[in-house]
């Protein structure tokens, strides 16, 4: 339904107003840590919400307490409410402090002070540890065995306070007085492990009893020691795991003592987890199980000394600077099949990423197999071939037999679908048999996406469902086959959308981190981050360097997130400024526009040479408009400078007098690419559109756009009128499509549109995951045109908004909403007999600018509820 051009206006504007202010709520440090224990800055930023009511803040005071005031900011005339410096002395490593905050509103009358909040430092330099790296001495008897360590300790007196300091080459799951501590998985995680290993900090106080103590751990080799990659790489990082763990108790008394991974431990490897891989899953012998391993009274006669190695190496130990990864969600069984004999399908409904908890009957000594599958075959059996190499298989063996409740310890999976096997003759499956745990990057969901239209919305959940597969403690491209790895170019087209879903700034933070350390000298940006191979040049993908800090910046208004990365974009800006002859890249190897549909290869039509100019065009801009940001204007000039040299050799060489692309085929990318990165002069950009069109009409209104066009594809369409245009793509039924998949079943997104179809099965390539959540990147589209709720590059991180609803296709209403930092930001608009209704809900302390779907006036309004009908 199309709204009439010439519409008149009514608005209604809803705001609390309160004769006195409440106080400042949500304090935060850094990127978003409510009261953090272990935290990784010793000069955090600190932010706050306002309470509703306050339209905006004209002044604020932080106060700093240790035993006493440490930093007191004084009253400071300003609006920031968001990322305030700290200015005080530094913090010292285990410090623990609390702070508070009082503001003036917008009659600059004060609030008061806040609740206060907590903040307690981790260990921040290697300096600080005292802890050696401890592993068995023993040679180590299975391919990616585990091992358990343990060690006794005595509690003196009354504790005020105790503190583990835990990482590992490897994973590590503590114990304590025989209970785990905590509830992180895949600890510490995975960075570049030569250059920066993230440590954990947990609260045991009330954990500890007088008298014996034991603390112990599981060891695994997870992406450290174990198998990692396609190309069938053993050992990348290091030939086993090591442990480096730093426990410090602090008695009411006074006095303090500190227990260290030492000589002092001991260790087995005969436990119940004989094996535990990441891509072929975990081998669970429980006649193997050690009663009362970590508890006190234990003999470990039997076990052995640990190696201890006092030399911490050159990478960098620091606090972990993110959420690690835990149980976030539980998805029950839905249906159970049998196949075939004595094989039991249990379908959960959702492609998820984790693993099973199962509560099953099991025969003593027969190993039960548990199988693993996103999809199955015709016959209802499981559709593996896509896993490739992973095994991706668990094994139970019972001690005895009767009902047992486990789930593995060091293995994740990609699935929908659970195979059980090996289970008692004549048993009758139920479906509390099986539940599966999803796992992910503990960060929480922030933005939501509403629409009547089913598939629209199936959509939406299959882009947040591939950002919950693919966020286990790095960007993942895919979470199921023996790949798992932090592809840059996914990375890159997802980043803008995967911020509205998730609060993913700390996230991209910590990866930009990992890519920093991996950048190789020649400014090249390694195609997957942490680096297990360079591969090609690849334009699109080594962006990353560029594209995720811009625009996780916009986002956030984190200017840590340029500082931080801005020499490694010089460096990738360099590398391509050596690559170029003439401002323009001749030559240079590529994935190009991965999975163009209908293209002579997995690789695109679109010539890696155009990709590459595009890509350095468009790199170098970032990095002048971060040069600005940043305060180095002849630096901004300068790139600036270079940014349009490239520009006038891109249009010179591919476009001609028509905006039609010369000297290389047309294809639907390279038109978007030009347009999106602002390539073409103003008089060029409508004819290119025009041909972008013209070309998807010969397309038969489809797509032919792979990784690197199609995140772009619909916005490049409305900014140059054709929204209509965009409409259709999005809500295509037909292959190529977001809802052909869709239509196939699908409950994520895919690799490919059609890795699998009703009508021909499974694609005929390996190459097929069911999880991959690069074209969920139409999601940005979605949520900041269709529904209007869109960041403002000039003031970023949601400090001033705009609100550009689209109405359009086939909805009759659409909404977005967003926890921004400085409270809830909200897009909602209806259709109602010609009218449109509108409802925009602006966070204290912000502004937005409204621009209507028609020809009248945009306006900027202040906090508060705004409500607008548009009337024919």
């Amino acid at each position: 339904m199309n709204l009439p051009t010439k519409l008149a206006l009514v608005a209604t504007l809803t705001s609390s107003m309160t004769t006195a202010a409440e106080p400042a709520h949500d304090l935060t440090v850094g990127e978003g840590f409510s009261n953090p224990i272990g935290f990784h800055d010793s000069t955090p930023s600190f932010s706050w919400k306002l309470p509703q009511g306050v339209t905006k803040q004209t002044g604020y005071r932080i106060e700093v307490r240790d035993d006493e005031v440490i930093w007191d900011s004084g009253w400071v005339e300003s609006d920031q409410s968001v990322f305030v410096p700290y200015e005080g002395t530094p913090f010292s490593s285990g410090q623990s402090v609390t702070w508070r905050v009082d503001y003036k509103d917008q009659n600059a009358e004060p609030s008061g002070w806040s609740a206060p909040a907590s903040l307690e430092i981790g260990l921040l330099s290697n300096d600080d540890w005292k802890a050696a790296w401890i592993r068995p001495t023993e040679d180590v008897p299975r391919l990616e065995a585990t091992s358990l360590l343990r060690r006794p300790f005595r509690i003196k007196g009354e504790v005020k306070r105790a503190r583990v300091h835990a990482t590992a080459r490897g994973l590590f799951k503590l114990h304590l007085n025989g209970k785990q501590i905590g509830e992180d998985a895949f600890a510490p995680g995975w960075t570049s492990y030569k250059n920066r290993i993230d440590a954990l900090t947990y609260d045991i106080t009330s954990s500890l009893q007088k008298g014996d103590n034991v603390i112990g751990a599981i060891l695994g080799t997870g992406w450290y020691a174990g198998k990692i990659g396609f190309r069938g790489e053993q050992n990348r990082y290091g030939s086993q795991p090591e442990l480096l763990l730093q426990l410090q108790i602090d008695y009411t008394d006074g006095s303090s003592e500190t227990l260290i991974s030492d000589d002092q431990w001991r260790s087995i490897f005969d436990g119940p987890i004989r094996s535990s891989s990441i891509y072929n899953g975990e081998d669970y012998d429980a006649s193997k199980e050690i009663s009362g391993w970590s508890t006190a009274g234990f003999d470990d006669s039997n076990w052995k000394n640990v190696q201890a190695n006092h030399e911490l190496g050159t990478a960098r130990l620091t606090p972990k600077p993110f959420a690690p990864v835990r149980v976030t969600e539980e998805l029950p069984t839905q249906a159970v099949t049998e196949p075939a004999t004595g094989r039991f399908v249990f379908d959960l409904g959702q492609n998820m990423v984790g693993y099973p908890e199962v509560n099953i009957p099991v025969e003593a000594g027969r190993k039960v197999t548990m199988r693993f599958a996103e999809m199955l075959n015709a016959d209802g059996t499981m559709y593996t071939d896509n896993y490739r190499k992973a095994k991706s298989t668990n094994y139970y063996t019972p001690a005895k037999s009767g009902t047992i409740t486990w789930k593995p310890t060091f293995t994740f999976h990609g699935f929908r679908y659970v195979e059980l096997s090996g289970l008692p003759d004549g048993v009758k499956p139920q479906k509390d048999w099986v539940k599966g745990l999803v796992l992910r990057t503990d960060i929480p969901q922030i933005g939501r996406f509403t629409s009547p239209h089913t598939k629209l919305n199936q959509l939406q959940s299959n882009i947040t469902w591939g950002q919950r597969g693919n966020f286990l403690d790095i960007p993942t491209d895919c979470p199921q086959r023996d790949e798992r790895m932090g592809w840059t170019g996914d990375a890159q087209t997802f980043c803008s959308t995967s911020m509205f879903n998730f609060d993913s700034h700390a996230f991209w933070k910590s990866w930009l981190g990992s890519m920093r350390d991996d950048q190789l000298p020649s400014g090249k940006i390694p195609c997957v981050i942490p680096d297990v191979f360079a591969g090609p040049d690849s334009p699109g993908w080594m962006d990353a360097a560029t594209i995720v800090p811009w625009n996780a910046y916009v986002r956030t208004g984190d200017t840590e997130l340029l500082a931080d990365n801005f020499e490694m974009m010089e460096r990738l800006v360099v590398f391509y400024r050596k690559k170029a002859r003439n401002h323009r890249i001749p030559k240079i190897s590529a994935f190009g526009d991965w999975l163009q549909p209908y293209a002579k290869n997995n690789k695109g039509d679109t010539p890696f040479d155009l990709l590459g100019t595009a890509s350095y065009a468009y790199s170098t801009r970032i990095l002048s408009d971060s040069a600005e940001v940043l305060g180095k204007p002849a630096k901004a000039a300068k790139y600036q400078a270079e940014a349009d040299a490239v520009k006038k050799a891109f249009v010179s060489h591919y476009f001609d007098a028509e905006g039609k692309l010369k000297n290389v085929p047309e294809t639907q990318t390279a038109y978007t690419l030009a347009l999106e990165f602002d390539l073409l002069p103003a008089k060029l950009r409508a004819k290119a559109a025009a041909n972008l069109v013209r070309l998807i009409k010969e397309a038969d209104g489809h797509l032919r756009t792979g990784f690197l066009g199609t995140p772009y594809i619909a916005r490049v369409l409305d900014e140059a009128g054709y929204s209509k245009v965009a409409f259709e793509l999005l809500f295509k039924e037909t292959y190529p499509s977001w809802f052909y998949s869709i239509n196939q079943g699908a409950t994520t997104m895919w690799e490919r549109w059609n890795s699998y179809t009703k009508k021909d099965g499974f694609h005929p390539e390996g190459m097929n995951s069911f999880n991959h959540y690069a074209y969920g990147a139409i999601g940005e589209w979605m949520y900041e045109r269709v529904a209007g709720l869109a960041p403002d590059p000039e003031n970023p991180g949601y400090k001033h908004f705009f609100v550009r609803p689209l109405p359009g296709g086939p909805l009759s209403s659409a909404g977005a909403s967003l926890e921004t930092a400085y409270g809830l930001a909200s897009s909602q608009w209806t259709l109602k007999e010609g009218s449109l209704e509108m409802e925009v809900i602006v966070p204290p302390n912000t502004t937005a600018t409204i621009q209507f779907p028609n020809d009248r006036q945009s306006e900027t309004v202040a906090a508060g509820t705004h409500r607008f009908t548009l009337k024919p």
